[in-house]
C-alpha cells in the first residue's frame, strides 16, 4: 500500500496485511545458518554486524514468527521460530554457569551479565512458543520462572530486581519500573499459554506495585528509577536522556504500555481501578507529548512537563495505538479511537516505510530521518509494530 491510498486502520484484514508487509522484511532474509537470526538491518535490508547478537532481539523475532504462525496458522513460519527457539536454548543459554548470554559475538558469549528485562523476554518466547504449539516450552517456562524468582525476585519489596553479575553473585542496588513491566507482560502471556494463575498472581502484583502504589509517589504517573527500597530516584540517568534502556524522564510510551497491560489483565482478572488508572495513564501522555506542529509523539518530558528528549520512536506510536484501540474496546469511548486513528494517520505517513518494508527505528522532532539503520541488535526487530498489530487484530475479532 502507498500512502497515497489511507487504509481502514481499524479494518482486521488492514491489519493483518501490514503484518505481513514487516514480516516480509525478516522472513527474506533472518534465517543464520550458523545459529539464530542476522539482527542488524540498514532500511534497504541489507544487513551490518552479523556477528552481534542480542538475547532481546532473538527472543523478540522468535515471538514474531511464532506469532505469525499462531495467528496466520502459516507453517511458512514455523521452521523461522524453531531455528529461533534453538539457539536460544543451545546458545544463548549457558549450561554451565545457568545463565542466558545477554549478548553475542560470532555466537561466543559477549556480555555475560544477568538481565532480569532478558530473562523476562525469554519467558515470553517460551509463553509464545507453547501457544504455537510447541509442547516442549511448558518446562522451559517454569524453569525461567524459577531463575526469576532465584536471582531477581524480593519479596520484600515486592518486584523484580534489574541486574545480577555473571557469576550470580552480585546483585545491583539499582531498582527500575521498565523489566518489572515486560516482566509482567511476560506472566500474562505465560498464565494464557499454561492457565496456571501463578503467572497471573505475578503478574497482578506487578500491576499494582508498579502502575499504583509506585506511580502515586509521582503524582499518578509512572517514573522509570527507584532506589533499593522503591523511592523514586528523581536524578538516575539526568545527564543521559536518551539512554537506551533507562532513560531519564517521564516515558509516555511506558505509560502507555502499562494502558496496554492493566486492559489485558483486566480482560482475566478484571477490576475497576485497572480501567481507570489505564485510562488516567494514557491521558497524561497523549497530552503532555504529542507533537502539535509535527505529529506524534516525543519520547520523554520531565517532571515540569517540558520536553527532555524530543525524538520520535516507532515503539512510542505502535504501543500507544495499542492502548487506544484496547480503551476504546473495553470504554466504548470514542475519543480513544480517534486517538487511534491519529497514531496511525502519523505513522503511516513517517514511520512506514513503504519502499522496503518494516518500520523506521527512530525520527528527528520534525519527522526527518535520524539514521539509515532500521533495526539492531537490542533495539529493535519490529517486535512492538507486529505485537501492537496482532493484539489490536485479536481484540477486534474477539468482539
Amino acid at each position: 500500500m502507498g500512502t497515497t491510498m489511507t487504509p481502514d486502520f481499524r479494518s482486521p484484514q488492514f491489519l493483518k496485511d501490514h503484518m505481513d508487509s514487516i514480516l516480509a522484511f525478516y522472513t527474506e532474509r533472518a534465517f543464520d545458518p550458523t545459529g539464530g537470526y542476522y539482527q542488524n538491518y540498514l532500511d534497504s535490508g541489507e544487513t551490518f554486524a552479523p556477528e552481534l547478537k542480542h538475547l532481546v532481539s532473538s527472543c523478540r523475532m522468535v515471538f514474531n514468527f511464532a506469532t505469525a504462525e499462531h495467528l496466520f496458522k502459516d507453517p511458512e513460519y514455523r521452521h523461522l521460530w524453531q531455528h529461533g527457539l534453538a539457539f536460544i536454548r543451545g546458545t544463548h543459554w549457558q549450561n554451565e554457569r545457568q545463565g542466558y548470554a545477554w549478548t553475542l559475538n560470532n555466537n561466543a558469549p559477549a556480555d555475560e551479565t544477568n538481565h532480569c528485562y532478558g530473562l523476562a523476554f525469554v519467558l515470553l518466547t517460551y509463553a509464545t512458543a507453547l501457544q504455537a504449539g510447541d509442547e516442549s516450552a511448558r518446562a522451559d517456562i517454569y524453569h525461567t520462572y524459577e531463575l526469576l524468582e532465584r536471582h531477581f525476585w524480593q519479596a520484600d519489596v515486592g518486584l523484580y530486581a534489574d541486574e545480577v553479575s555473571a557469576d550470580w553473585q552480585i546483585l545491583t542496588d539499582y531498582r527500575g519500573q521498565n523489566a518489572n513491566m515486560h516482566t509482567c507482560e511476560a506472566m500474562i502471556l505465560a498464565f494464557e499459554a499454561t492457565q496456571d494463575t501463578q503467572f497471573l498472581d505475578r503478574a497482578y502484583a506487578l500491576a499494582k506495585k508498579i502502575a499504583v502504589d509506585q506511580a502515586d509517589r509521582a503524582d499518578g504517573l509512572i517514573w522509570e528509577h527507584f532506589h533499593k527500597d522503591l523511592t523514586l530516584d528523581w536524578d538516575y540517568n539526568k545527564d543521559d536522556p536518551k539512554n537506551l534502556y533507562r532513560p531519564w524522564g517521564f516515558q509516555p510510551g511506558h505509560q502507555t504500555e502499562w494502558t496496554k497491560l492493566l486492559l489485558m489483565l483486566h480482560k482475566h482478572r478484571p477490576e475497576a481501578w485497572m480501567v481507570d488508572r489505564a485510562k488516567a495513564l494514557f491521558d497524561a501522555a497523549v497530552n503532555q507529548a504529542w507533537d502539535d506542529e509535527h505529529g506524534g509523539l516525543f519520547y520523554g518530558f520531565a517532571p515540569d512537563g517540558t520536553i527532555c528528549d524530543d525524538d520520535k520512536y516507532f515503539w512510542v506510536q505502535a504501543e500507544t495505538f495499542a492502548a487506544a484501540a484496547l480503551l476504546a474496546l473495553v470504554t466504548e469511548e470514542e475519543q480513544y479511537w480517534t486517538w487511534y486513528d491519529r497514531l496511525w494517520h502519523y505513522s503511516w505517513a513517517h514511520f512506514v516505510d513503504h519502499q522496503h518494508g518494516a518500520w523506521f527505528r527512530i525520527l528527528n522532532a520534525d519527522n526527518s530521518k535520524v539514521t539509515d539503520r532500521k533495526s539492531e541488535a537490542g533495539a529493535k526487530c519490529d517486535y512492538h509494530t507486529l505485537g501492537a498489530c496482532a493484539l489490536v487484530l485479536e481484540a477486534l475479532l474477539s468482539q
